[in-house]
């Protein structure tokens, strides 16, 4: 076993020396079920009126409660041979999900045999076998091999999802929990593991199409147990702070987190460029920043020099009413990321979480939104995910009229977009869209770091843009007195956007701002703009800490308001390729000083995005009950009319 860095390679021939122990395991070898019971598949009845089930039980004291299992013969690779029907010949498919199986388990007993040797397990492991262990030892004995357990089971169910990832197809299966779960020493786990898989290849692999998605999907569950188990368990320091890689397979085991193939996807979107989208100036300028942005990720650091000196955007809502432009501003990021990645060679990897994916079936929707989640979190991949609609996917907590599947992917997002676990390594970012803001849950909504409000073309220049760009060149209508496009030069528009928030939009921060103002004169300092906020959050009790983090990240975004080099993006070499602290050295020295005006500037931004998504709210609760007090009012005329 070589080290680099904090990184251990498991050599080839570490992980070759443990086939024959795994190929043993998967011809067979005998298991009695502790705690799982064994799949009954019903039996024809002997006769009419007499069941196929024992009708007594045993009366001897002391045998009620032991165990009646008996040893099974677990046989994986007839099991898989088997599965499609008795062909003679096994199939590409049965053979690539054995050779996942055996290279899965070999990596698994070579990373075990690397926690033991690290530990000081293997020499506990010869003083036991010798009768010589120490009493003082045992408990220390049978912790580190619960830990080796762990993580030998979560390297095998990692590593089988991440060998048989390209063999998936749309097949799906839902297997339920996992019971036969032991972690007594790492032969016993697997074997508990496999006898678990068996199963449901017994139950579920009704044919060779079936293979592959339960392996799979017992693999992600198994993980999932795994890694829930190991919150709790003692001395597994040693296989979580390190890193092992596979350099044949590509494969990285950093303790309990999945591992993912670095692949993009094929887009088959309809991309847009900057200057076909009209107005929505300061939305589409942060979207093209953002873009260059990801970029700068560093593949070998795992980081982003934004994500470290506390420019990045990792989370934003576009929000504004229907027709403005949000499905054109996802087109063009989508559009330009997907350019710069295949300019540079990394992969790219683009996903939209939308409203088929919220399912009837309990705890579905979360899943799906987890899965979505880890997709575009994806260290090995640069990330853009999208949820359109977000007021009809994620459900307000404690609505009534949201779904269970609703409320589940609320949770899901707002764990993963600033929970406890939330990572933020710059290789992705996560917009949220919504015509109708104001229906999103407000702990959700406040997650967003950044507001881009797509409010469409606005003056008559922006008219005269789109009317120019939509009709095309296929006629003779002369364009009259305008210089086209002139009005969607970014810098200059962005320039008169910001300055727009110089002072509030919205009424009742306006009323906020006055009263500050009055009182203290200009927010020149620190101090006075902190009495502004303090009057904010009087105000409007919603505007906590979370929305002061959100302000000044966007203020860090304004201090790198500069423009990534366009010959950056084409030739990877000037930037991308570039050594990561020489990156960072690169983006320091253009950085901005901070001003007043840019943080007047964001607090207003975002404050009057709050108090409009507030207003909205209440404007649109009150006309609801106002027609259900009408209703009810008809009603009971009629009703006494009738009754008279």
């Amino acid at each position: 076993m070589s080290v680099s860095g904090d990184q251990m390679e498991l050599r080839e021939e570490e992980i070759r020396a443990h086939y024959d122990a795994a190929v043993a395991m998967l011809e067979g070898f005998d298991h009695t079920p502790r705690i799982a019971k064994p799949g009954e598949k019903p039996q024809a009845e002997r006769s009419s009126g007499i069941g196929t089930r024992r009708r007594f039980r045993s009366t001897t004291p002391g045998l009620v409660t032991r165990s009646t299992a008996r040893p099974e013969g677990v046989r994986l690779l007839e099991r898989i041979e088997t599965s499609d029907g008795g062909d003679a010949l096994v199939s590409p498919v049965q053979a690539t999900v054995m050779q996942s199986l055996r290279r899965a388990i070999a990596i698994a007993l070579a990373v075990g045999e690397g926690f033991s040797d690290a530990t000081g397990l293997k020499a506990l492991k010869k003083e036991n076998l010798e009768g010589r262990l120490p009493q003082a030892q045992s408990a220390e004995f049978a912790e580190l091999l619960q830990a080796e357990a762990l993580a030998v089971l979560y390297t095998f169910a990692n590593g089988v999802a991440f060998l048989l990832a390209s063999s998936a197809s749309e097949a799906t299966v839902e297997l339920g929990g996992i019971d036969e779960m032991l972690t007594d020493n790492a032969q016993l786990a697997l074997h508990g593991a496999l006898w678990e898989l068996d199963q449901d290849l017994e139950r579920f692999a009704d044919g060779e199409a079936k293979i592959v998605a339960v392996v799979l999907a017992f693999a992600e569950t198994l993980m999932e147990k795994v890694s829930l188990r190991a919150q709790t368990a003692p001395r597994l320091g040693t296989f979580t702070g390190a890193s092992w890689r596979v350099e044949a397979d590509d494969f990285t085991i950093q303790g309990f987190s999945p591992a993912r193939k670095a692949k993009g996807t094929t887009l088959t979107m309809q991309f847009k460029k900057p200057n076909e989208v009209v107005g929505n100036h300061i939305a589409k300028y942060q979207a093209m920043k953002l873009s260059k942005m990801l970029m700068a990720y560093d593949f070998e650091r795992k980081l982003n020099p934004f994500a470290e000196m506390g420019g990045f955007i990792f989370t934003f809502m576009g929000d504004g009413k229907p027709g403005t432009g949000k499905t054109t501003l996802i087109q063009m990021m989508a559009g330009l990321i997907n350019e710069y990645c295949l300019n540079a060679g990394y992969p790219f990897r683009y996903q939209n979480f939308g409203i088929d994916n919220i399912d009837s079936y309990q705890g579905k929707s979360g899943q799906n939104a987890k899965a979505f989640i880890d997709n575009v979190l994806d260290p090995n991949v640069i990330g853009f995910g999208t949820v359109d609609d977000i007021d009809q996917i994620a459900g307000k907590r404690g609505d009534r009229q949201s779904s269970a599947g609703q409320q589940e992917v609320t949770a899901v997002l707002m764990e993963a977009f600033a929970g406890a676990n939330t990572v933020v390594r710059g290789n992705c970012t996560f917009g949220m869209f919504s015509n109708y803001p104001e229906n999103v849950d407000d702990a959700l909504r406040q997650r967003a770091g950044a507001r881009f409000l797509v409010d469409g073309p606005q003056t008559r220049d922006d008219y005269i843009d789109i009317l120019a760009m939509l009709l095309g060149k296929r006629h003779d209508i002369p364009l009259g007195e305008h210089e086209l496009y002139a009005a969607q030069e970014i810098k200059k528009a962005v320039a008169r956007s910001f300055e727009q928030h110089g002072r509030p939009h919205e009424d009742g921060l306006m009323r906020v701002w006055e009263a500050t103002e009055a009182k203290l004169g200009a927010l020149d300092t620190i101090a006075k703009i902190g009495t502004y906020l303090k009057g904010i959050q009087e105000a409007d009790e919603r505007f906590t800490g979370r929305a002061i983090k959100n302000i000044t990240d966007a203020v860090k975004v304004r201090a790198m308001d500069f423009e990534l080099p366009d010959e950056w993006m084409e030739d990877p070499e000037l930037f991308l390729f570039r050594p990561y602290d020489e990156k960072l050295k690169m983006l320091e020295d253009m950085r901005q000083p901070i001003t007043v005006e840019m943080v007047i500037q964001e607090v207003n931004r975002y404050a009057d995005s709050e108090f409009r998504y507030a207003d909205k709210s209440d404007e649109v609760a009150i006309e609801a009950m106002v027609r259900d007090f009408g209703r009810q009012e008809e009603a009971r005329r009629r009703y006494a009319e009738g009754k008279g």
